[in-house]
This record gives C-alpha cells, sequence and structure tokens, in this order.
C-alpha cells in the first residue's frame, strides 16, 4: 500500500497558477479551499501577483518558505511537465494535476493525441524519477473532510458554505459509516456527493483521479481501507488499468467488511467511445468486468440515485447484515405494503407469514381491519398510537425475519418528531436491519430525524427492495468468500509436459486431448487415421458409430470446411468419408498441412453445454460456461468466472444459468449428471491456473451432459496457444 498521507491529508499546500479572478478555474479553486476551515497552510504561487485573494503569493515553488505536501498544478497544460520537475527538484511529496490536454486528448475526428500521450508519459517519467504521488491530469480534485480540505473547483463544495445556513461537509450526528467516493470522471465523483450529501449520509473523501499517470482508483482504496474513516465505496470507473492491483484490493476490501459499489461505463460501443476520448481509458470486455465484480462482491449500480442509497444502506446496515433473505414488511398504507412486498418477491427476497407469538403481540394493538400476517398493515390508526418504532421492534422479534421494512409516509415530521427517542433505542437494540421508504416525499426534517437515530429514509420503491436484497447477498457471499480458498496442488511434471506442449504454434484437438485427459478429464475414445484402410480398422475396434473429424491448425472450425462426418457404421461409409472430408478440407485450405482424420466413438445423447477458457486481455484466464453447445452464441445463456472454481462456485455458476432448470429435467426428461459436470469445470480451472498464460483460448464444445450418474462427454476440443 502506497501512503497517500501526503496528497489526501497534507499540512501544506501549494497552489500553483492561482489567480484572484474567482470566475476563473485558478480563482475559483483557491476561494473553494479558502471557503472551508482547511486546518494545513495555503500557499498561492504566481508569477504576477504577490497577495492573492487575501494570502501571500509566491513567484515560484522553490520560494515557499517550507517544503510542502502538496503541489496542487492548474496552469496551462504545456507548461505542467517543467513545473512538476520543480516541484520534484523542490522535494513536494504529492501533486494535484487538475489541468486538462494529456492523453485524453484525441483529436476532433478521435484521432491524434500523440503530443498529449507524450506529455502524459514525460509526467509520469518525473513522478517515477522523484518518487512523487501524482493524482491526475485531468481531475476536478478531491475533498477530505476530517481535515476540511475541499482542493477542488467543483461548485458541489462551493456552494455548500455560501448558503444562508451554512451546510458543514459532514451531518454533526453521523460520525460513523462513512462513504468514499473515488471516481475517474471528476463531474460524476462529486455528483455522488451532490446527491447523497441532502440525504444525511456522511462521506469521508471525495477523490478523482482523472487520467491517472501514476495513481489509480484502486490505489486510492487500498489506502482507505487501512487509513481507517471510511467503510463504504462508491466508485465510477470508465476502466481498470492494472488487474494485480485490482484484485489485491478488491479480496481486501471485502475481507475487511468495506463493501464496494460501482459503476463501469464501456458496456455500449458509445459508451467505450466516450470513455476512450473522456479519460484515454480503453473499455474492457464488460463481461469479463461484472465476473470479476461478482467474484469479490463488488455491488454493481446503475444510476447516482440508486449507489448513493446502497451506499446509505451499507453505512448504516453493515454492522447488522441480515442472517438471511426473509423480510418482515410493517406499514400503515395495505396498498403500499402490498406494492413493497411484490417488490421484494422481485429481488429474491421472502415474505414469510409470521409466527402465531408475535402475531399475537402485534394484534394488540391493531383495530379489528389491521393485519399481522405479513406485510402487517398496522393502519394509520396503530402507528399513531405506538409508532414505527414500536411496529417495527415488534416484527423484528419473530424468529422467521431476518430484516424489517417499514412502509412510511415521511411528508410530516410529526411522528417522527414524536417517535424520536424510540427510533434511537430501535437503531441501537435492534439485531436486525430496519429499513424505512417513504411513499411521498418526505420533508428534510423526516430525512434528519431518521439519519440521527440511524437509519437511511428510501425514497425509491426498487432501490430499497434491491438495498434488502443486496444486504443479506454481501453478508452470504463475503462468509462463503472467507472459508479457506481452493488449495491448488501443482503437480511439477505434469505441469512441465503441457507447458512443452503448449509450445507448439498451434494444436490440433488430437493433441489436445491427453492434456486434457493428464488433468483426469476424460475424453471420448478417438485415434488419429492416416488413410481411408486406417480408419476403417480403428472404427472396427471401437464397436461403435463414428465420427470422422479431419485434423489441421489452419482449420480449427472443422464444421465451416464440411470436413465433420457423423453416425458412420460401416466400412464403405467409413472410407467414403475419409476421402470426401480429405477433398472439402484441401478445397477449403488449400495450403493447409492435414495431420490426418480423428476417429471418435460416437457419443449417447445429452444436453449440449460449453464448457471454455478463454483469456481475457487485462484479467487473464476466465471460465465460461454456457447451454446450447454449438448454438451457444444463439442463445447467449453463459457465465463467466476467473479461476480457479470451487465445486460449490462451479455449483453456484450452474444456478446462474437461465436455463438451468434443463439440468434437473424438464417435460419429463430426467436430470442430468451435474456433479460430473461440476468436476469437469473444476478441473478445467485448475488447467487454467497452471497454464493459462500460455493459450488463448481452450473449448470443449459441445460437451454432452448424460443422465445423472452417466456422467458427461467432450465431443470437441479447441485450444489456442500464445504463440
Amino acid at each position: 500500500m502506497t501512503n497517500l498521507a501526503a496528497l489526501l491529508s497534507p499540512q501544506s499546500v501549494a497552489v500553483i497558477g492561482a489567480s484572484a479572478d474567482t470566475t476563473i478555474l485558478r480563482g475559483r479553486t483557491l476561494s473553494v479551499m479558502l471557503g472551508h476551515a482547511y486546518v494545513g497552510r495555503l500557499y498561492p504561487v504566481s508569477r504576477s501577483q504577490s497577495e492573492i485573494q487575501g494570502l501571500r503569493a509566491y513567484a515560484s515553488i522553490d520560494a515557499v518558505p517550507e517544503r510542502v505536501d502538496l503541489a496542487l498544478l492548474i496552469i496551462p497544460a504545456a507548461h505542467v511537465p517543467d513545473e512538476l520537475e520543480r516541484c520534484g527538484r523542490a522535494g513536494v511529496k504529492a501533486a494535484l494535476i487538475i489541468t486538462s490536454g494529456f492523453a485524453e486528448q484525441n483529436g476532433k475526428n478521435g484521432e491524434g493525441g500523440e503530443e498529449g500521450a507524450a506529455m502524459q508519459q514525460r509526467l509520469r517519467d518525473i513522478a517515477t524519477r522523484y518518487d512523487m504521488i501524482v493524482c491526475g491530469p485531468n481531475t476536478e480534485g478531491f475533498v477530505n473532510t476530517a481535515v476540511n480540505l475541499c482542493a477542488t473547483f467543483s461548485p458541489v463544495v462551493d456552494a455548500l458554505p455560501m448558503t444562508l445556513v451554512p451546510v458543514p461537509l459532514v451531518p454533526p450526528s453521523r460520525t460513523k459509516g462513512q462513504v468514499a467516493v473515488v471516481a475517474q470522471s471528476g463531474g460524476m465523483g462529486f455528483a455522488f456527493f451532490d446527491r447523497g450529501r441532502p440525504k444525511e449520509i456522511s462521506f469521508s473523501y471525495i477523490v478523482t483521479t482523472g487520467n491517472e499517470v501514476r495513481l489509480e482508483v484502486f490505489d486510492v482504496v487500498d489506502y482507505l481501507i487501512d487509513e481507517g474513516h471510511t467503510n463504504v465505496f462508491l466508485l465510477f470507473l470508465e476502466n481498470i488499468k492494472t488487474a494485480t492491483t485490482f484484485r489485491r484490493v478488491a479480496d481486501k476490501a471485502l475481507r475487511a467488511g468495506k463493501p464496494i459499489i460501482v459503476t463501469k461505463i464501456g458496456h455500449s460501443e458509445a459508451g467505450q467511445r466516450a470513455a476512450a476520448s473522456h479519460t484515454a481509458a480503453l473499455a474492457g470486455n464488460y463481461d469479463a468486468y461484472q465476473a470479476m465484480f461478482r467474484h469479490y462482491g463488488i455491488v454493481e449500480g446503475h444510476d447516482i440515485e440508486e449507489m448513493v442509497d446502497f451506499a446509505a444502506a451499507f453505512s448504516c446496515y453493515r454492522e447488522k447484515l441480515p442472517a438471511g433473505f426473509n423480510v418482515g414488511i410493517g406499514t400503515a398504507s395495505g396498498g403500499g405494503g402490498g406494492w413493497m412486498a411484490d417488490a421484494c418477491a422481485a429481488e429474491g427476497l421472502r415474505i414469510p407469514t409470521l409466527d402465531d407469538a408475535t402475531r399475537k403481540l402485534i394484534d394488540a394493538h391493531l383495530p379489528a381491519y389491521g393485519t399481522s400476517q405479513n406485510p402487517v398493515d398496522g393502519t394509520a390508526q396503530a402507528i399513531r398510537e405506538i409508532g414505527y418504532s414500536e411496529l417495527a421492534r415488534l416484527i423484528a422479534l419473530s424468529d422467521r425475519v431476518d430484516a424489517v421494512i417499514m412502509v412510511t409516509s415521511a411528508r410530516s415530521a410529526e411522528i417522527f418528531k414524536r417517535d424520536r427517542h424510540r427510533l434511537e433505542s430501535l437503531a441501537r437494540e435492534c439485531p436486525k436491519p430496519v429499513l424505512f421508504w417513504s411513499y411521498t416525499s418526505p420533508c428534510d426534517e423526516s430525512t434528519r430525524i431518521l439519519n440521527e437515530a440511524g437509519f437511511h429514509l428510501f425514497t425509491n420503491l426498487r432501490h430499497c427492495a434491491r438495498a434488502a436484497a443486496m444486504l443479506a447477498n454481501y453478508r452470504v457471499h463475503r462468509e462463503r468468500f472467507l472459508l479457506a480458498a481452493p488449495k491448488i496442488e501443482l503437480d511439477v511434471q505434469r505441469a512441465a509436459h503441457v507447458r512443452t506442449a503448449l509450445e507448439a504454434s498451434a494444436l490440433c484437438e488430437y493433441q489436445v486431448y491427453p492434456l486434457l485427459n493428464s488433468y483426469g478429464i476424460q475424453t471420448i475414445g478417438a485415434e488419429l487415421a492416416a488413410s481411408a484402410h486406417d480408419a476403417v480398422r480403428i472404427a472396427a475396434m471401437m464397436h461403435a458409430p463414428v465420427a470422422l473429424k479431419v485434423q489441421s491448425t489452419s482449420i480449427p472450425h472443422k464444421t465451416d470446411a464440411r470436413a465433420v462426418a457423423l453416425e458412420l457404421r460401416d466400412a464403405s461409409s467409413i472410407q467414403e468419408a475419409y476421402d470426401r472430408l480429405i477433398r472439402n478440407a484441401t478445397q477449403y485450405a488449400p495450403h493447409a498441412k492435414i495431420d490426418g482424420v480423428l476417429v471418435q466413438r460416437m457419443a449417447a445423447p445429452g444436453l449440449e453445454v460449453i464448457v471454455a477458457i478463454r483469456r481475457d486481455e487485462l484479467f487473464g484466464p476466465m471460465l465460461m460456461i454456457g447451454l446450447g453447445g454449438v448454438h451457444v452464441e444463439v442463445l447467449r445463456d453463459v457465465v463467466l468466472s476467473p479461476v480457479p472454481v470451487s465445486h460449490e462456485a462451479a455449483r453456484e455458476l450452474l444456478a446462474r444459468l437461465r436455463g438451468c432448470a434443463l439440468l434437473n429435467g424438464v417435460r419429463g426428461g430426467n436430470p442430468v449428471d451435474k456433479s460430473a459436470l461440476v468436476d469437469l469445470i473444476v478441473r478445467l480451472s485448475q488447467f487454467a491456473i497452471e497454464h493459462g498464460e500460455h493459450f488463448d483460448v481452450l473449448e470443449l464444445n459441445p460437451v454432452l451432459v448424460h443422465d445423472a450418474g452417466e456422467g458427461v462427454s467432450i465431443v470437441d476440443a479447441l485450444l489456442t496457444t500464445r504463440q
């Protein structure tokens, strides 16, 4: 972990390029910093002025009376490298480069940018030479609320102290559960703060990293996990630059129980163009990103409001995550309770009928037209008498529920004011999370009272239901993750044998099968024939219908070349097929070297799946499982996962397939041999762990999964090496 204290918690800051004109960014940045009670020392640096905004200014960084921790550079891009060099010579520990005009500048037609990229590389070289922390360039800066340092020109924090009643950076009542925002986009980073602060969310940091010449998003997360003031992370990503850093920090955050909520742009072609032109990012394969997020329990959000609500939920309830997926719902509106029940069910939550003992306690407070079964319709009358807090407490007593959602109208704060002390007791004493959703627009006082008590007030039905499911999922995922990881025992002799084979420029199917067999992956009986007579002889020994497949590294997709023949049963058909396949293959690829024709015993029918390892450019080997076999590209029912994969993880992957019911047998069909399929997946992931750096694709397609107890058959295998 890099110590970022000089950047994020400096005792002294030099603002290079500061101006007295607060209508321009160079002046506004200093003005914003002065507008908050920063506890350190500020030094404007300007060649033309001796005093700026009431502070003595200095002609250069060398003239500043002390060696500063942080230099904030907001000068024309062409001058930034030389100024950063001067900062290095002056012993500056960290630099924040707000200036844009570097590698993100791709020209009007989306091309070029060589000059900007070269300047950015020079910044990287300077930072490395002086071992200097550099954030940016092309960043909107950062905020550290603990020391009131707002090193930014963002109007989001500029406006706070200018209101009639000054708004502090953090709610005075929230001393724990703080949220940090780390974003590659400056505008989006501060947007989270802008949307979250009115909801009484306590932010520890807002850090925007821009082009990430040296400091990346997950470097910041890494530091803040250990720094101790942050419990939840909100991230805006255009890409991940260093996969090893991501893996290490994501693992660290999950083990520490500090949730990460992320949005990743670049799903679409247009989104990828925007990411590339915005901060010189090349958006990666989104499916691989999703697989990595899921593996490390990272919650993916879809818009700002949803992510802010998720962060608030973790901020309030991360120390009392629900033990399961059963929810009790209390409401003063029968319709609102029913609507919430539907929303919860859509997110995979269960709404069980409460036990008789709990219902008896609740019924004592309900009028005849109320109901205690779940949702509990307390009616307006009961809410007026006992308040939302008491109804929530009673529902939470049931051992049939793991979390409680209270459906409220927070338009008026009167009931919350009367209920304030009991709400505080509920938050302090109830071991289960209690979520509040207001179906009316809440007044500010209602929001503040609930937050001061320790609750977040949701105003979006779906966000509330999703948050309840997310809290439960996070707990389950983390508990599984903390169990011992799959033990990877390397068979040195076996690995060396396979690695030697993978040194070839390409492999045919018949050459792949022995490699799989060495990992305990059984394949269908097959043998290479050098002539039609040889093929007839081999088929006779198999005592079964056979398939013939031309073997050539120049023809990886044999069906396209009409180089496959199936269900051959007699000598004449085998001999005719051999000659025809060789002829077709030669016509398809005239210069191809043909090793021969593989004679393979036909497998019994089964459910077609694909099991493959594909090398992602960023994350390395990724396991892919899909239904449909050769039709997988049409059905697009696939799941991805990093390797290695345990038996339990493999079963979970299969359960995520949209057509997973087919594995259990449908319309009179028998259940298939999931155990054999799971074993195949685990063994293939082991192969990938040991040899993933030597190949791009290892595809078993189709794999036929037979009835339970009858195993699987690998019908075809494709492996492309990384030569």
